[in-house]
């Protein structure tokens, strides 16, 4: 008993405010494949502007959408802003990874006695080079496992605060702690190899 019938007309003229009652504002169609999509179009703009009785060089007063090509739209968007988003990820990675290159050869040049005084007692250069290379890689794994707990932190907040659903991947976790990782091996190989090329006897001279 919560229906109510009403004539197409007035339906459009009280409910629907139509300017010109019995004119439809759209009306969706489905093609039998996706294959027949384009001679649908076509078929349909022929019949349109057969109804409207419009001429040959009259252009059409009437729009026909493809759903495919805002699918296809979509899409772009999409790359689009995953373009976008790696982009600001890279930039974001280059300026972090110039900051730990800094602190370690600050490190190193804070350490260059202890560097000597570890050569003096027999360590080799590859010693020293792994010993900074670990340290590089240990403040990237630090920054990102802080940077992940943020990330899912702020998602979760998000959802809650407006109600959208979120989708956790521990597999995004373990990419971004990769990268985290790889990013500490390459900006912390020059100061370690800096480090494992330090002179002995003139390293523990520094003062």
């Amino acid at each position: 008993d919560d229906l109510i019938y009403v004539p197409i007309s007035t339906g459009q003229k009280r409910l629907f405010r139509t300017s010109v009652p019995g004119m439809v504002r759209f009306i969706m169609v489905k093609a039998v494949s996706i294959g027949e999509l384009e001679n649908a179009e076509i078929q349909i703009t022929d019949l349109l502007r057969q109804r409207h009785r419009m001429a040959t060089n009259q252009e059409n007063d009437f729009t026909i959408r493809n759903l495919t090509q805002m699918m296809q739209t979509a899409i772009r968007l999409t790359k689009l802003m995953t373009l976008l988003l790696g982009a600001i990820a890279s930039i974001s990675l280059l300026v972090g990874g110039i900051g730990i290159m800094n602190i370690m050869l600050v490190s190193v040049t804070e350490r260059t006695r202890e560097v000597g005084l570890r050569m003096a007692v027999g360590a080799r250069g590859q010693d020293i080079l792994l010993q900074f290379v670990t340290e590089a890689v240990a403040v990237s794994l630090i920054g990102g496992l802080v940077g992940v707990i943020l990330g899912f932190g702020g998602s979760l907040a998000a959802a809650r605060i407006a109600g959208w659903p979120v989708i956790t991947s521990p597999f995004s976790a373990v990419v971004a702690m990769g990268f985290a990782a790889l990013v500490g091996v390459f900006f912390g190989y020059y100061p370690a190899l800096k480090a494992s090329r330090l002179d002995p006897i003139e390293a523990l001279r520094h003062e």
